[in-house]
C-alpha cells in the first residue's frame, strides 16, 4: 500500500489508530509536529496515535558512502516538497467548492432580480392605472373646494383659518356630547349585569390550541402584516401590510374577499365599523380612507381625511360607531364624525414633542387612551378632550393599548413588556417582561369577555385574566411560525374560539383547537 501523503511505498509504515490510514513516519510525524492533526481527515493527531507496521525489510541500492550527507539533504527537500504538495490540493479542492457555491448563489441572485424587476413594472403599470382614475376619485371625495397655499400648505379657501394659520375645527357640540353620553350610560349599566357567556374557551380548550390555517394575504415584494381586526358578526379578518394594502379575508370560506389598494405606503391601523358595512385604514402615508362594501362585495373609498401631517399609527372607533378617532406621529390626534368624513376637533399638546403610536376607546365611549413615541400612556376625557391622566414607567414606545370589557383594567405594551393599570387607583399593579431586552412586545389585546389576555413579540402568549392582587398564569405560550421571529399583530376571534395573528411573513395565521367550531384544517 501507499502512503496517504506521498502516494510512494513507505520505507517505515505507520498506520492511525483513529482512522486506519497508512502513512510513511517521518512525514506524518513532521506533519503532526506542524498541525497537531491528520493531513487527511483533518481530526486531532498525537504521535502516541500512530503505530508502526513491521514488512519486510527493503533492500536499498548501493549508494557512494562519499555523498550520505547530499542524500540526507535531498530526502529532507522532498519531503518538505511532498508535505506542500498535499496542502496545496487540499486548498485547491476547498476552492473548487467555494466557486461552485458562489456561481449557485450568482444563479440565483439572476433569478431575484429578473422577479424583482417583473413585479416592478406591473406596479408602474397599476400606479398608471390610479393616477388616471384619479380625477374621478377626487371628484367623489372633494367639495369642489379651491387649494391655495398658506405657510407653504395647501389649505381649501373655504375652510377657516385661525391666527396660527391652523384650521379651525368646529368642535364637538352639545348634541355629539349627548350622544356620547347617552351610550356610556347605556353600556354601564349593561356592564353591571354582564356575565361571562356560557359559549367562551374554557382554559383547557385554550392550552390545546395550535395553528389551524395559514394564509399568504400580501405580496411577496413586501412581505408583512402589521395591524389587524375582526368583525365578529361576518366572522371577517382584516389585515393591513407593509405592502400598502388592506385585505379582508373570510375565515370561514377560507378566501380573500377584497383587497382594498390606494394608501401609497403601508398600512398601519385597520378598523371594522358596527354598522353600513363601514371599514377605516391609517395609513403612514399621513392619510385616513373610509371604505363601504358596495353591492358587488368590492368596497369604494368614501372619504381621503388629510388632517394629519406625519404618520397615523391608529384608528380605533367609538362605541356608537358614529365617530372615530385618529393617532398620528405628528403629536396630534382628530375626533371624527363617520358619516361626512369631518375632523370635528384636532388635539395637540403644544408642552410635548412626542408622536402618538397607539390609541384605543374605553368600552364606555367617555374615555379614550393614547400611548407616545416617548414611553407615555395618556387617558382623555373625550367631551373635554382634556388630558386626565399620564402612566410612565414604559421604556420605547406604547406599540398597543387594549381595554378590558371590565371597565378597570389597561393593559399597554411597549419595547420592555406589558403593564397592567387599574383605571379606579390610576396606577400599575403588574408588569409582564417575557422577552429580553432587544426584543420588543408589538401587540396587546383582550378578549371580549375580558376573560383571557394576549400579547405578541419573539412568539404569542395568552394569560388568564386575575384580579389585581391574584396572579395572572400564562396557559399558552405559541411560537413564532413566520420564521421572521417577530409577531406583530393579533386579535382574539368570537369566545376567544381562536386568535388571529399577523408576523413579519406576508401570512395570517389561525391558531385554534382543530375540528371545533367549522375550523379550517391548513
Amino acid at each position: 500500500m501507499n502512503c496517504s501523503i506521498s502516494g510512494e511505498i513507505p520505507e517505515e509504515p505507520v498506520v492511525s489508530k483513529n482512522s486506519g490510514l497508512l502513512f510513511e513516519k517521518r512525514l506524518i510525524e513532521r506533519h503532526i509536529l506542524d498541525y497537531g492533526k491528520c493531513p487527511v481527515t483533518g481530526e486531532p493527531l498525537s504521535i502516541d496515535d500512530i503505530v508502526p507496521i513491521k514488512t519486510g525489510k527493503i533492500v536499498k541500492p548501493r549508494q557512494a558512502a562519499s555523498i550520505p550527507g547530499m542524500l540526507g539533504m535531498f530526502q529532507n527537500e522532498w519531503d518538505v516538497l511532498v508535505l506542500s504538495n498535499f496542502a496545496l490540493e487540499q486548498q485547491l479542492h476547498t476552492a473548487r467548492q467555494e466557486l461552485s457555491h458562489a456561481l449557485y448563489q450568482h444563479d440565483a441572485a439572476c433569478r431575484v432580480i429578473a422577479r424583482l424587476k417583473k413585479e416592478r413594472d406591473e406596479a408602474r403599470s397599476l400606479l398608471a392605472q390610479a393616477e388616471r382614475q384619479m380625477p374621478l376619485s377626487s371628484t367623489s371625495f372633494s367639495s369642489n373646494a379651491t387649494a391655495v397655499n398658506v405657510n407653504g400648505k395647501r389649505v381649501n379657501e373655504d375652510e377657516e383659518l385661525g391666527p396660527d394659520g391652523k384650521k379651525i375645527r368646529p368642535g364637538i357640540s352639545a348634541t355629539v356630547i349627548s350622544e356620547l353620553t347617552d351610550c356610556n350610560a347605556a353600556l354601564s349599566q349593561q356592564r353591571k349585569r354582564r356575565q361571562i357567556p356560557p359559549t367562551l374557551v374554557p382554559v383547557e380548550a385554550l392550552e390545546s390550541y395550535n395553528q389551524i390555517s395559514s394564509h399568504p394575504l400580501h405580496k411577496t415584494s413586501k412581505p408583512g402584516i402589521i395591524s389587524l381586526d375582526i368583525n365578529h358578526e361576518k366572522d371577517v379578518i382584516a389585515t393591513g401590510g407593509l405592502d400598502t394594502n388592506a385585505v379582508l379575508f373570510g375565515r370561514s370560506s377560507g378566501e380573500i374577499l377584497s383587497t382594498l389598494s390606494g394608501h401609497s405606503k403601508k398600512v398601519t391601523s385597520v378598523k371594522f365599523v358596527g354598522r353600513d358595512d363601514l371599514f377605516l385604514t391609517g395609513s403612514a402615508d399621513k392619510t385616513v380612507r373610509v371604505w363601504q362594501q358596495s353591492d358587488d362585495g368590492n368596497y369604494d373609498c368614501r372619504h381621503i381625511l388629510k388632517d394629519h401631517t406625519a404618520e397615523v399609527q391608529a384608528v380605533t372607533v367609538h362605541a356608537t360607531n358614529n365617530f372615530f378617532v385618529t393617532a398620528s406621529l405628528d403629536n396630534t390626534w382628530c375626533f371624527y364624525e363617520l358619516a361626512s368624513g369631518l375632523c370635528l376637533t384636532q388635539v395637540a399638546e403644544d408642552s410635548e414633542t412626542e408622536g402618538y403610536t397607539s390609541a384605543a376607546f374605553h368600552p364606555d365611549g367617555l374615555i379614550l387612551g393614547t400611548g407616545t413615541s416617548e414611553a407615555l400612556v395618556k387617558i382623555w376625557d373625550v367631551k373635554s378632550q382634556k388630558n386626565v391622566a399620564k402612566f410612565d414607567g414604559h421604556v420605547g414606545a406604547v406599540t398597543a393599548i387594549s381595554f378590558s370589557e371590565n371597565g378597570y383594567f389597561l393593559a399597554t405594551a411597549a419595547h420592555d413588556g406589558v403593564k397592567l393599570w387599574d383605571l379606579r387607583k390610576l396606577k400599575n399593579f403588574r408588569t409582564f417582561a417575557p422577552y429580553d431586552s432587544e426584543t420588543p412586545t408589538n401587540s396587546v389585546d383582550f378578549d371580549h369577555s375580558g376573560s383571557y389576555l394576549a400579547i405578541a413579540g419573539s412568539d404569542i402568549r395568552v394569560y388568564q385574566v386575575a384580579s389585581v392582587k391574584s396572579e395572572w398564569n400564562c396557559i399558552k405560550t405559541i411560537p413564532d411560525l413566520s420564521g421572521t421571529g417577530k409577531a406583530t399583530c393579533l386579535k382574539f376571534g368570537p369566545d376567544a374560539k381562536y386568535l388571529a395573528v399577523g408576523s413579519m411573513d406576508r401570512n395570517l395565521r389561525i391558531f385554534g383547537v382543530p375540528g371545533e367550531d367549522g375550523a379550517m384544517e391548513a
